[in-house]
């Protein structure tokens, strides 16, 4: 049934005759729109990350324009609100960090101002399940915008994967055999247009989660920034959101555990990111979800991965785009997907993807032709990972992903950074590349650092994939045998804290076992040596973040935002 203009959230502000109600309107009208422009009308928020450095959406103000069209068009009155902005390449320690700060701005933006629904705009790597939080936790109707992958790199004469095309380039050039002209071109051929990147990373990965989740509408994800789609997408987000906040769809009416079932199966189709694990589960527990890390592994047993996209496979987004986007790769996994799950649009998920159809097979393969049959995330558990590790299968050295070796241990980055190219390091391509403190309270922020650097030598002797083991996230574009995200972290006394050089570790994919091979005894022993670690010179977000951050199989969230059902509507007076 649709609400009346009395029972908006925003009547609260603009409607009674009343001294407070009197102020605000006036403020309005002093911003020079007339009464019958805003009062009983939904008061449309447009959330956008745009900033200077944030080069995934240097187009945002032209796309918060278009939104506004939308809003204006449907009856709504529009208000741009900016929010914090997440460069991805550009804020340190990690952007990961200030995930949890922008959920937090996101849902007290909307909570305190009068605001009926809002657009969230979002599309590198955390502005995505930022934005994506704070909006569960509020819980008023909204759609997000994505911001839309970048056009193809181009490096002499071939399209280039951001991201993915660096790493190795990179593993070339320390081989010696890449230039550094060759290296300065492809600086400046790998990223021609604003969008976030376009290889399967966590930003194509998280934004095609959300629609999967129904929080997009239907398509949203796949269309390129530049593309003129993207704007008239913008638009069609402004007018349906006005619709919703007339119909009164919130998240809560549209995200059950079958739409994190959907989300997660999108996420495994694509061959996505390792990132995606932590964000969900974080989602999940805003919305109330009982997510763990072992439904991620029983989904990916049974998911077939369709999208040749790299780091997993050859193609890029726009590719993607063309072959019929995420619409069609879901009509391809359809008998997994629980299609009566809601969505932002006016009808089921089932109805999204109805009548979509892949127009390239070498870019979404067809279900009897898969880049792999399963598995394209692992979750393992162990005598190293009690509370579960993951590795994204898919991009790894099939090789590799049982093998038994010894370890040599890197304390934190700058013992990496000081020592992993020194020539008398105890390496070999059969060694275990260990990283410690890098986790989600010993870096902080759990940076990216899990695709440690191949030591020079190696590379020069032809190696490009060697085990490696951290507490630390990875790129979405990066790839390799990398175990990350290991729980609980070295900081706070998990197993990997323990590990010494020479230590013989086992990794066992295909039994989903990570061990380290240290009798009980002698592991007794170090950890009565054991001191927990934690970060010091913080700032006051950052002694914030270190006291209150979960573990990664939880999600990374502050323990205090999980779901929270008694938080009061603000006073007006």
């Amino acid at each position: 049934m649709k609400r009346t203009p009395e029972q908006l959230r925003s009547h609260r502000w603009f409607g009674p005759d009343t001294l407070r109600a009197f102020g605000h309107r006036s403020r309005i009208k002093q911003m020079g729109y007339a009464l019958e422009e805003f009062q009983g009308r939904p008061v449309i928020a447009i959330l956008n990350t745009w900033s200077d450095i944030a080069c995934c959406h240097t187009h945002f103000r032209d796309r918060a324009e278009q939104v506004r069209r939308g809003v204006w068009s449907a009856g709504g009155f529009p208000l741009e609100i900016p929010v914090t902005s997440l460069a991805e390449q550009f804020q340190k320690p990690s952007a990961m960090m200030y995930r949890n700060l922008l959920a937090m701005e996101t849902e007290e933006v909307l909570r305190s101002y009068p605001i009926d629904g809002a657009v969230l705009m979002g599309g590198c790597d955390k502005t995505t399940p930022a934005l994506v939080m704070g909006a569960i936790s509020v819980d008023l109707p909204v759609i997000f915008l994505p911001a839309g992958p970048m056009l193809r790199g181009n490096w002499r004469g071939r399209p280039v994967g951001s991201g993915t095309e660096v790493w190795r380039a990179w593993a070339e050039r320390q081989a010696g055999k890449l230039s550094e002209c060759a290296w300065r071109e492809l600086e400046d051929g790998i990223a021609r247009s604003p969008g976030h990147c376009m290889t399967m990373g966590t930003a194509s990965t998280m934004t095609a989660a959300v629609e999967a989740l129904g929080l997009s509408l239907p398509g949203a994800s796949s269309i390129p920034a530049v593309d003129a789609t993207h704007g008239r997408m913008a638009a069609a987000c402004g007018r349906r959101i006005v619709e919703l906040v007339w119909e009164d769809r919130r998240p809560s009416t549209i995200v059950t555990p079958s739409s994190f079932d959907n989300a997660i199966i999108t996420v495994l189709a694509l061959g996505g990111s390792t990132n995606a694990v932590i964000h969900l589960i974080a989602l999940a527990r805003r919305a109330g979800v009982d997510l763990s890390l072992e439904r991620f592994d029983a989904l990916s047993r049974m998911t077939p991965v369709l999208a040749d996209i790299q780091p997993g496979g050859r193609h890029l987004m726009e590719d993607f785009y063309y072959a019929g986007g995420l619409r069609a790769l879901l009509a391809r996994v359809r008998e997994l997907l629980v299609l009566e799950a809601g969505t932002v649009a006016e009808g089921s998920l089932g109805d999204a993807i109805s009548g979509a159809e892949v127009h390239d097979s070498e870019v979404i393969r067809p279900i009897d032709r898969p880049v792999s049959p399963s598995g394209a995330l692992a979750i393992l558990h162990g005598s190293l990972a009690p509370d579960g590790a993951v590795i994204k299968a898919v991009a790894a050295d099939p090789a590799l992903l049982r093998h038994r070796g010894p370890a040599v241990v890197f304390e934190d980055q700058a013992d990496v950074e000081a020592r992993a190219d020194d020539p008398d390091l105890p390496v070999t391509p059969d060694s275990v590349l260990v990283l410690k403190r890098s986790g989600p309270i010993g870096a902080p922020g759990m940076p990216e650092w899990g695709m440690l650097p191949i030591p020079r030598r190696l590379l020069q002797a032809g190696v490009r994939d060697m085990v490696r083991i951290s507490d630390a996230r990875m790129s979405g574009t990066s790839y390799g045998t990398c175990v990350l995200h290991v729980a609980p972290e070295a900081a706070v006394g998990g197993p990997l804290a323990l590990v010494r050089d020479g230590d013989e570790i086992e990794l066992d994919v295909p039994g989903r076992r990570l061990d380290l091979l240290v009798p009980d005894q002698e592991l007794r022993g170090r950890r009565a040596d054991f001191t927990p670690t934690v970060p010091t010179g913080l700032s006051g977000y950052g002694e914030l973040y270190v006291r209150h951050v979960t573990q990664a199989n939880l999600g990374c969230d502050f323990d205090f935002l999980a779901r929270r059902a008694d938080v009061r509507e603000p006073v007006i007076h």
